[in-house]
């Protein structure tokens, strides 16, 4: 699946990165959702990027979590972890950026595009089975997932509150939150699993 939703994001990106018609049908628009009733805009953001390094940033991150929570999905939810997986993908999209489809439904000119939001989710869930296995901060500095995530949801929520730059923070955040959440909302017994591995460290 996730090669699957690297290949569909890549294929679809560089059709828009060619045809900036493209790019302004299916970019997030909150004013075009709400005033104008394209809906399918609230989804089809999360496969447009805005140019190479975003994109290239987006499927790293992406790859290299994406295989490790299919595993973890495989574990806990047998053979319905692929299905899970792709939910928590498309449902990340959507639910990453309803914070700021209400805060810019006036706004016409604020568009954002890409799979920020989804890809925080994948990275969280998996930080969620595994709360000590490093993440590398620079490719770098190894740092416990649990304390990485405590340290990127701060910045997220800072700099959304900030709004100094042109990145969507919120959506990162609140995707990173939904992923953390995600295994809990299709199995809440995997809290004690969770738990444990926070106590026994």
């Amino acid at each position: 699946m996730t090669i699957i939703i690297i290949a569909i994001t890549v294929l679809i990106s560089l059709a828009a990165f060619q045809n900036n018609d493209l790019l302004y049908k299916y970019q997030f628009n909150a004013y075009q959702i709400t005033k104008r009733n394209q809906w399918y805009r609230i989804i089809t953001y999360g496969f447009l990027h805005a140019n190479w390094e975003h994109l290239i940033i987006n499927m790293i991150v992406l790859f290299s979590f994406g295989f490790t929570l299919e595993k973890y999905f495989a574990i806990h939810f047998g053979s319905t972890g692929v299905f899970y997986f792709a939910i928590l993908y498309l449902s990340a999209i959507i639910i990453s950026t309803l914070y700021d489809l209400r805060k810019h439904k006036e706004h016409y000119h604020y568009n954002a595009v890409g799979a920020s939001g989804a890809t925080s989710a994948v990275v969280f869930a998996a930080i969620f089975f595994a709360p000590y296995d490093p993440l590398y901060l620079f490719f770098a500095i190894p740092i416990p997932g649990i304390i990485f995530a405590a340290g990127y949801l701060y910045y997220s929520y800072y700099m959304g509150k900030k709004n100094i730059d042109n990145i969507g923070h919120s959506a990162h955040f609140y995707g990173a939150l939904f992923g953390f959440l995600f295994p809990l909302i299709i199995k809440p017994k995997l809290f004690s699993l969770f738990l444990q591995q926070i106590l026994n460290f």
